[in-house]
């Protein structure tokens, strides 16, 4: 049964929070909280609907109890058997209602952000590292998501020592969560002239965006350094002062962002890289707390074995925590990601 009190508690809350004037600067979080607003209405007046309802039942009974008029007792009977009905249909809709309202609070991240690194293999691995970038690029296009770069390390050739970037959009969290891992590849590098196969390998990091709300950084704890930003080589890139490295004093996570060319924005991409870091250490640290055989499996779950391989040669990807493999590896580098996905996800 339906708490209405505390449902109309909250709507009220929700209401007070709206009439804040510094929420018009976040328009995410006035989005979210407007959208819960919306779902509690429905279920208010549902509630309030099945009430009315109950109550024209209940003096509907008294009146057949009576029996006092004919006439009023057939009317009453046939009205009883109406309000029944539409009581039992506005039940449903008030349990979707419910339902769609308990998924507001509780959804999942709809923002992660991803971090790739080149692993073993060198310029190759660089090489690769960039290619796993553009595949998950074409892919949250293909979902209708948005993509930002958050911070980039090319490397000599063209590919990247490291890149973090921010991915947001419905399901983005549930699709990109099983990517953390080791990748391999097996092919043979542009720069290789004996065309010999070689392998190498980038590891990917998916980390939730947690919300403001969920994780209060204090201001007191950062160390906030400003610099020239430069490229590949040592090169100025921008002449003015707008590369930004913060360090979280308490955990000595440092982060560093410099691909905008404005200093605030610079500044905020390194809070998100930050406040995700800052998340996954807080949820490893919970995890730590929970039994051995638990935290086994967590563990055994999350680790950052190698998880995929990527065979040029055989125009084959494996996934090895499932065992299975996909051929038409060109498109799967394109972003066709969702048959791997939603293979590894049919068995978790």
């Amino acid at each position: 049964m339906i708490d209405l009190e505390t449902i109309k508690k909250e709507y009220n809350q929700l209401l007070e929070q709206l009439g804040d004037p510094e929420l018009a600067s976040d328009w995410e979080k006035f989005e979210e909280l407007n959208k819960r607003k919306t779902h509690l209405e429905k279920i208010i007046a549902k509630s309030e609907e099945i009430q009315s309802i109950q109550n024209r039942i209940e003096e509907n009974k008294e009146i057949i109890k009576a029996q006092e008029d004919p006439a009023l007792v057939s009317l009453a009977e046939t009205e009883l058997g109406q309000l029944r009905e539409s009581q039992t249909t506005l039940a449903k809709e008030l349990a979707a209602s419910q339902s769609e309202a308990s998924l507001a609070p509780a959804a999942k991240h709809q923002a992660v952000i991803v971090e790739i690194r080149a692993g073993a293999g060198g310029e190759e691995a660089a090489l690769f590292a960039a290619d796993l970038y553009r595949m998950y690029s074409r892919y949250a296009e293909d979902q209708g998501w948005k993509a930002k770069m958050l911070d980039l390390h090319p490397s000599e050739a063209k590919g990247f020592k490291e890149v973090i970037f921010e991915l947001s959009g419905e399901g983005v969290f549930e699709k990109m969560q099983y990517e953390a891992g080791v990748h391999r590849v097996q092919r043979i590098p542009i720069t290789e002239k004996a065309g010999r196969i070689h392998t190498s390998t980038a590891s990917v990091a998916v980390l939730p965006k947690p919300k403001k709300t969920e994780l209060k950084i204090n201001s007191s704890d950062l160390k906030v350094e400003v610099s020239k930003a430069s490229g590949p080589g040592g090169q100025n890139v921008n002449k003015r002062m707008t590369a930004v490295r913060i360090v979280h004093i308490p955990s000595g996570i440092a982060v560093t962002s410099f691909t905008e060319r404005n200093l605030q924005q610079n500044k905020e991409n390194a809070m998100a890289i930050l406040e995700a870091r800052l998340q996954k250490l807080k949820e490893e640290k919970e995890m730590a707390k929970l039994t051995e055989t638990r935290r086994t499996q967590i563990k055994q779950a999350e680790r950052s074995d190698k998880i995929r391989t990527y065979n040029f040669p055989q125009d084959r990807v494996t996934d090895h925590r499932i065992g299975k493999s996909f051929h038409n590896i060109g498109g799967i580098m394109d972003g066709d990601l969702d048959p791997l996905i939603e293979a590894f996800s049919a068995n978790v």
